[in-house]
């Protein structure tokens, strides 16, 4: 997209140029009522920040919640991850994608509206910087297993441990406290071997 483009799309920030620093924007996919990405973006103000989510009550909150705390390095898009991800991003202008306990629809009839699967791990593989993270967090292990058999099996990520936490902890995070939270990190690999 153009900085035209982004413009039109609420994207310009005080310095109005929506672009200016993209090659440091971090993503946190279906980011929910955004108090991951606020305090994510509170923490880092020289990083910029992109929450995306589909639900348009979550989107209002999170873009609430930016603008209480005043902060001019956080944004909120209202469009589908994976249609963010595969087709608005620019190749290369994301270093990590935060997708915090994503709806891990348990039905077997339902897991097509999953939104991990190769297509996916491909989109945010071209959107990523060279090594650039993939981090995701779940409390459902069968979903967790899946993630990590797919990951396997993708020639653009090798798996690292992710002992640590992320830097904040997500509504669903601390909804879950009391169950197991399963993380992986996916490192990007360069397309040339």
């Amino acid at each position: 997209m153009s900085n035209s483009e982004w413009r039109q799309r609420g994207f310009a920030n005080s310095k109005g140029d929506p672009l200016h620093r993209l090659i440091q924007m971090l993503q946190s996919l279906g980011c929910g009522d955004g108090s991951f990405l606020v305090e994510i973006a509170a923490a880092n103000p020289a990083r910029d920040f992109l929450g995306i989510e589909r639900l348009p009550g979550r989107v209002r909150s999170a873009h609430r919640k930016i603008t209480e705390r005043g902060l001019a390095n956080a944004r909120v898009l209202l469009v589908e991850t994976s249609y963010a991800v595969g087709r608005m991003l620019p190749a290369g202008s994301v270093t990590q994608f935060y997708l915090m306990f994503p709806d891990p629809w348990p039905k077997r009839r339902h897991w097509r509206r999953r939104v991990v699967t190769e297509d996916f791990l491909a989109a945010v593989h071209r959107a990523l910087v060279p090594r650039g993270v993939l981090r995701i967090a779940t409390d459902q292990i069968d979903y967790f297993q899946e993630i990590e058999r797919l990951a396997r099996e993708s020639p653009h990520f090798v798996i690292e441990p992710d002992p640590e936490p992320p830097p904040a902890r997500s509504t669903f995070e601390k909804r879950f406290s009391q169950c197991e939270i399963y993380r992986l990190r996916l490192l990007k690999v360069s397309d040339v071997t």
